[in-house]
């Protein structure tokens, strides 16, 4: 079964009802031990990088979520999950999971934040989250900051809003993406699919 991190912020049961939706089993959970019994974690949210980081640590959350990776499990982060995976983040100088070295950043002034709506993904390589989904594929954002990882080798698409920024990442058994797949209709259950597939669920 994948799991689902509940740390107190969004989503959570849209993510699971999208899985449900193309029959993959996914269970919200809230205890480091529920974590640790995993074999695919999901890390998702919307809202504050520091309010998130707080309630990680609280439950000791954080550490099992760094223990699955350690473990070797597959792993996504969506949205305000992947953006916590990164070292640092300029919202409150906030410091994250620290599982990818890099910084999350604010859009630059001048642009409506947050951007709010569909947007398309170029691909830079191939990756497995995104067998299926046709090139150039549109998906729902909303978010007022975007990922930098250091590494710029584990960034496999990126969006334009004013500069071009990363939206999915790729790092072993690591995927992070900064849209919803849960709210971008075929094309988000697809990336959602071929999350299952890799995890051994679909």
């Amino acid at each position: 079964m994948i799991t689902i991190v509940d740390y107190g912020a969004g989503n959570l049961r849209s993510i699971a009802r999208a899985f449900a939706a193309i029959g993959v089993d996914a269970q919200v959970v809230d205890t480091p031990e529920q974590v640790e019994r995993a074999e695919a974690v999901v890390l998702p949210g919307v809202g504050a990088a520091g309010a998130a980081m707080r309630y990680l640590k609280e439950r000791g959350l954080d550490e099992a979520v760094r223990g699955a990776l350690r473990r070797g499990l597959p792993f996504l982060g969506v949205c305000l999950g992947m953006q916590l995976l990164l070292g640092s983040h300029e919202e409150g100088d906030v410091a994250g999971l620290s599982l990818l070295p890099g910084r999350v950043r604010r859009f630059p002034e001048g642009l409506l934040v947050p951007q709010m709506g569909w947007n398309q993904v170029r691909l830079l390589r191939e990756t497995q989250l995104f067998d299926g989904v046709p090139e150039g594929a549109h998906f729902y954002f909303v978010h007022s900051y975007y990922a930098e990882p250091e590494d710029a080798g584990q960034v496999v698409g990126q969006t334009e809003y004013g500069p071009s920024y990363c939206s999915v990442i790729e790092a072993g058994n690591l995927w992070g993406v900064q849209f919803h797949p849960e709210k971008s209709g075929a094309n988000g259950l697809q990336v959602l699919r071929n999350f299952a597939k890799v995890a051994g669920q679909c």
